[in-house]
């Protein structure tokens, strides 16, 4: 009888690893970000400001390297359940940021972490509503909780709309940057809310330590 719990259980979660990371490339359009609005501006990296004499040509502006904004697999593993990260993406869907799928060795557990560049800080209010506004779309959520991490954080923690998995998803805001980072488990074991608060003060950090600075005018 044991065996066969055993064998049910990996069953689901090599089930729950594949849904996810089938359905990775469609988080984007989950993720609460109007994908058919124009693409925010990118701040100019430090250093880099406007030209100061007139010509038929300008310089290529400078990009942001958004994925090393994200966190790694060694952040959010712990002493027995360590992470792997795959590939990180840039610019997803054409936007301004980056997402990553970071998944335990056990293929029990996942993390998603998708970060969009916004126009200005004062939209995080408008976009934080209307990312959760599009949450049924990747979970039965429960009544939203607040959080204490970023900006408007906020988790809500339910099922997939399949009954496939658990989800947890905590959204929030750290200066112009909007963060969703969701957290899938198996059926009936969502994630610990101090790792979730965890995870997503190590984002927060990240985002407000690594964003640089707009270019000075002149």
């Amino acid at each position: 009888m044991e065996m066969k719990r055993q064998h049910t259980t990996r069953c689901a979660a090599i089930a729950m690893v594949a849904t996810l990371t089938l359905g990775l490339a469609g988080c984007d359009n989950e993720s609460g970000v109007d994908t058919g609005k124009p693409a925010a501006s990118i701040p100019a990296l430090p250093g880099v400001s406007s030209p100061t004499t007139t010509t038929t040509t300008k310089p290529a502006a400078a990009t942001v390297d958004y994925t090393r904004l994200l966190l790694l697999a060694r952040d959010i593993s712990v002493t027995g359940d360590a992470y792997i990260a795959e590939p990180a993406t840039a610019n997803p869907d054409s936007r301004p940021g980056a997402e990553v799928l970071i998944v335990n060795e056990e293929q029990t557990k996942a993390v998603s972490i998708l970060i969009v560049a916004l126009d200005d800080p004062a939209a995080g209010p408008s976009a934080l509503a209307e990312a959760q506004a599009s949450l049924a779309k990747s979970v039965n959520p429960g009544p939203p909780r607040p959080s204490i991490v970023g900006t408007g954080g906020t988790v809500v923690s339910g099922n997939s709309p399949d009954g496939a998995k658990s989800v947890t998803v905590l959204l929030f805001t750290e200066g112009s940057m909007l963060a969703r980072v969701e957290f899938d488990g198996l059926p009936g074991q969502p994630a610990d809310a101090g790792f979730v608060t965890n995870v997503g003060q190590k984002q927060a950090i990240a985002l407000r330590v690594g964003m640089p600075s707009p270019a000075p005018t002149s």
